[in-house]
């Protein structure tokens, strides 16, 4: 019977069936939103419009007529359930794909995929047209029977997809078009096929040529997945040839060094001089012994990084980075994506850097066990579409073993696939046989092709196996007996498709040997290379970082009357623009602030500080949860219109600004965002990057990045880095979660001159800080900067300071309280101490005036490490009757600085002179969640710190 044709146009005559109901409410809902009903029903209403109504004992086909064809029921239902087959082949044809090499996964139920699970036969489908089941379907199909086996063919091969859970109905669109059209006639021509051989055998010949030249030695083997070379090379080739410049990658060590070689062109006589030199032939005596899996830095060979350029034309180049990764897998993640949104962000400009998502873009490689297990690839995959987040889309691959270390996926993850949880983001997916070379390359440009044209994320999860354990030292057959006898039968990828090539006689036998032949002289020629200069190029690690440039570099002072004008102009709003009027007031009281005998607030100060950056012509990029108005509400450096909600942000306007401003508020999350800023700084040194925590305590979620990254990157990748991390720390009785940065943990990771850890008592200090960082953002003496931020005192007008402390100052290491130690020859005890107790000392000496306290001396120290032991030595050497030195905090003993200062004070302090403490005792949790016992505590130690002490005895000048 025919349908729907040119004579014929509409299929409903006369049809009045059991279904009809059901039809007609499905048209109503198409005529709401053609978006609720499925895409079938979509093509059916769209192509034969509106269903005639139903008339109550109306039966048969005759009782209404609208047209010379007719349908019954039997074909309207073998019509609905040919649209559910279809709909499910395209949403879980994946379940019946052939993607498993060595078939070790357990089987899926894909009944859904059978016609007769909706009741229908081959047949019934024979009878119908293609086009009702398959819009737009290709000439050669006659009718649904062959549809249906076209699309299981396309759906359920060596190449599965999962998009249904795409939104977007465009992308759905060419998501479907690019498996159902062009994957049938996707075919590599002749010399394609030749490079993508010689790219198997050039993964494959070099794991094995490790494997029996260094025997025993850590290489993270690649082998069972050897064909992920050929494809990120072919990532990389389509994005260059669409335009891209710059190219970030990461992954972890699984198959790092054979990227590293085919992919990034590092040369085989490098990667063999690590191995051949490892076992300390030749060491180079100060620096001492250097274990076996190490490298010519500060790290193992298998987690470093690597730059390359190429030339896709005669102009063209594109710069490949793999970034530097710990073992800490997926932590890499979200630096990568720093690195990207970095090299697409022009920053020369005043206002929002102006970015370029086609000028970059990035790959990552995941494990398949760390892929679901680790939070940290959901945090990045959560930012990656936000506005001060986004790179245009991130290239994902799993490189899928299917075991962890000794872990099989039942033990390791709770769904279906190692991939899923991309699923909750909108991340189209194709799972790839990792056997089937030319699927991984038709895989591969059907990702980049989506990323260029959608400028989103997309996933390739390549299936393979592990051709050894965890490391090539390890035996998995104690573990995984089953799976290893599979792998040891199994033919590797490059005889398998050497194979298909010629028995579809598109290579001979002798040029398959002819090409392996030659990359295995390539390797043993590199090997001839380095045995024959053995012994002249020694193994060392980096160095200590100790005697380079200072970061004490003293920063050209801003004038009060520079101050004043930049202030006037930060005051200026758009006429149309209606401040909320608490806020107009609290921003009123800043005009008159840099007047003499007036003094400017914390927010005040950094909002000046950020101004003279930008007008130095140095940008800077501020991010953090609430950074915009701040936590503690002090900052307001984007405004709202109390009328219209529209946005405004003073830095953006302000005619002395030479460079870019960016600040975002950033999603719940701090592991991933910090480690975005921190590849974005790596990435562009020349740019001032802060993140600020909405509370230092929650810095404990992004310990990795700090551990790995912030602290360590510099002494074992030589990687710089001069981020800056705002940590709000303070005890004013609002519990364990609020309170403390975790200082203690800072200091006993400083070492080498890594970074500097700051706690800062005034506002001038924090806007010196800052201005003194910018300066050394791209010198030898960049490092990160971590201050731990205040709280209350941030209002407090005792950490106020007047505009001649910003003009006229600089940045101090060490602060003296006022009016104490004017007789140098009275002081018995010196009390140091950091922070917020400093001020409530100097409140507590302010209510005790009367009393006399010429036996004591108080030191803030404002910059805690490197630690300022001249300038304190000095200061005590000014006291001959010194006993004691006391170090006072309001953080328990076990935490804080008291352990880190206690061996540094000691050092310094006079024979005969006491070093102790003046604080709360040791314990577990950062602080109590009483306010009457924080301020019982808080005042005992303000009252033990001032008490003048038995021991203590004024000198004879009394």
């Amino acid at each position: 019977m025919s349908i729907g044709n040119e004579t014929n146009p509409n299929p409903w005559e006369g049809y009045y069936g059991p279904n009809y109901g059901y039809i007609q409410e499905q048209y109503e809902l198409f005529k709401q939103n053609p978006e609720t009903v499925t895409s079938e029903y979509r093509d059916l209403f769209a192509r034969f419009g509106e269903p005639p109504a139903y008339a109550a004992g109306q039966t048969s086909a005759s009782s209404q007529t609208v047209g010379a064809a007719s349908i019954d029921a039997k074909t309207l239902q073998n019509l609905v359930a040919a649209g559910k087959l279809v709909w499910n082949i395209r949403a879980f044809g994946h379940l019946a794909a052939d993607i498993d090499p060595l078939d070790i996964g357990p089987k899926s139920n894909t009944k859904m995929l059978s016609p007769e699970t909706y009741g229908i036969t081959q047949t019934d489908l024979l009878s119908l047209p293609a086009e009702l089941v398959w819009t737009n379907a290709p000439s050669d199909v006659a009718n649904a029977w062959e549809a249906i086996q076209k699309l299981l063919k396309a759906y359920t091969g060596t190449l599965a997809f999962e998009f249904s859970h795409v939104h977007d109905e465009a992308e759905r669109a060419w998501l479907k078009k690019r498996v159902e059209r062009e994957l049938p006639s996707a075919a590599l021509n002749k010399e394609e096929r030749k490079k993508l051989l010689v790219k198997l055998f050039e993964a494959e010949q070099f794991e094995d040529f490790l494997q029996r030249t260094f025997v025993g030695q850590k290489r993270f083997s690649v082998e069972g997945n050897d064909v992920l070379v050929a494809l990120v090379d072919e990532l990389v080739h389509e994005l260059s040839n669409d335009g891209v410049s710059q190219i970030a990658m990461g992954m972890a060590h699984r198959g790092r060094l054979n990227i590293l070689a085919h992919v990034l062109g590092k040369p085989y006589t490098k990667i063999f001089s690590e191995f051949h030199n490892s076992p300390n032939k030749k060491l180079i005596p100060s620096e001492g012994s250097i274990g076996i899996n190490y490298g010519w830095t500060g790290d193992v060979k298998y987690h470093l990084g690597a730059n390359r350029s190429f030339k896709t034309g005669e102009t063209v180049e594109t710069r490949i980075t793999l970034a530097n990764n710990p073992s800490h897998l997926e932590f890499v993640n979200p630096v990568v994506g720093g690195f990207a949104r970095a090299a697409q962000d022009d920053r020369s400009k005043p206002g929002y850097p102006v970015t370029n998502l086609d000028t970059a873009a990035s790959i990552i490689m995941h494990g398949d066990a760390a892929f679901p297990g680790e939070g940290i690839v959901a945090e990045t995959l959560n930012i990656a579409q936000l506005k001060g987040y986004t790179s245009g889309g991130t290239l994902h691959v799993i490189v899928n073993n299917r075991i962890g270390f000794t872990t099989e996926s039942h033990d390791s993850r709770s769904t279906q696939y190692a991939s899923d949880v991309a699923k909750g983001y909108e991340i189209p997916i194709v799972h790839v046989n990792a056997d089937d070379p030319e699927a991984c390359i038709f895989a591969a440009r059907m990702a980049s092709e989506y990323r260029t044209l959608f400028k989103k994320d997309f996933l390739v999860d390549l299936i393979g196996y592990r051709k050894y354990g965890h490391n090539e030292t390890d035996d998995p057959e104690t573990t995984q007996p089953l799976i290893y006898k599979k792998v040891r039968a199994h033919a590797t990828v490059s005889s398998i498709y050497s194979d298909r090539l010629i028995a579809a006689g598109a290579i001979t036998e002798a040029e398959v040997a002819e090409l392996k032949q030659g990359v295995v002289d390539r390797l043993k020629s590199a090997y001839d290379e380095v045995k024959a200069r053995d012994g002249q190029e020694p193994v060392h690690q980096t160095q200590g970082l100790q005697g380079e440039k200072d970061n004490t570099t003293s920063v050209s002072p801003v004038s009060i009357e520079t101050l004043q004008s930049i202030n006037a102009e930060l005051l200026r709003f758009p006429e149309s623009f209606t401040v909320y009027p608490k806020l107009q007031r609290i921003l009123e009281r800043r005009t008159n602030a840099l007047n003499d005998g007036e003094k400017l607030d914390w927010g005040h100060a950094e909002t000046l500080a950020f101004a003279t950056i930008l007008a130095d012509g140095k940008p800077i990029r501020l991010s953090g949860q609430d950074v915009e108005r701040a936590t503690f509400a002090h900052r307001n450096l984007v405004l709202h219109d109390a009328e219209t909600g529209d946005t405004f942000c003073p830095l953006h306007q302000l005619p002395q600004a030479k460079a870019s401003f960016a600040i975002h508020n950033s999603p719940l999350s701090e592991a991933a965002v910090l480690g975005f800023e921190y590849g974005y700084n790596v990435h562009a040194p020349e740019t001032m990057v802060i993140w600020e925590a909405q509370y230092g305590d929650f810095t404990n979620v992004a310990q990795v990045l700090i551990d790995q990254f912030i602290s360590a990157g510099r002494s074992k990748w030589s990687q710089k880095s001069s981020i800056v991390m705002l940590l709000p720390h303070g005890y004013e009785g609002q519990g364990p979660e609020h309170s403390s940065a975790r200082l203690e943990r800072f200091l006993q990771l400083s070492g080498e001159e890594n970074w500097t850890v700051a706690n800062l008592t005034s506002a001038a200090q924090y806007y010196h800080i800052l201005r003194r960082q910018a300066s050394i953002t791209e010198s030898e003496a960049a490092r990160p900067l971590i201050i731990m931020a205040p709280k209350s005192l941030i209002r407090n007008p005792r950490v106020a300071s007047s505009a001649s402390e910003l003009s006229n100052g600089s940045f101090k290491l060490v602060v003296e309280q006022p009016n104490l130690g004017s007789r140098p020859e009275r002081v018995e005890r010196l009390i140091l101490c950091t922070g917020k107790i400093a001020i409530d000392l100097e409140d507590a000496i302010e209510k005790e005036q009367e009393k006399d306290l010429d036996w004591l001396h108080i030191i803030r120290v404002e910059q805690l490490y490197p630690f300022p032991e001249k300038e304190i030595a000095e200061i005590i050497a000014r006291f001959p009757q010194l006993k004691e030195i006391v170090w006072v905090q309001e953080e328990p003993k076990n935490m804080g600085s008291w352990h880190y200062a206690d061996p540094r004070i000691r050092a310094i302090a006079p024979v005969g002179t006491s070093v102790s403490y003046i604080g709360r005792p040791e314990r577990s949790s950062t602080a109590s969640g009483f306010q009457q016992v924080h301020a019982f505590e808080q005042q005992h130690i303000i009252l033990q710190t001032l008490k003048h002490s038995p021991s203590l005895t004024y000198n004879s000048g009394r």
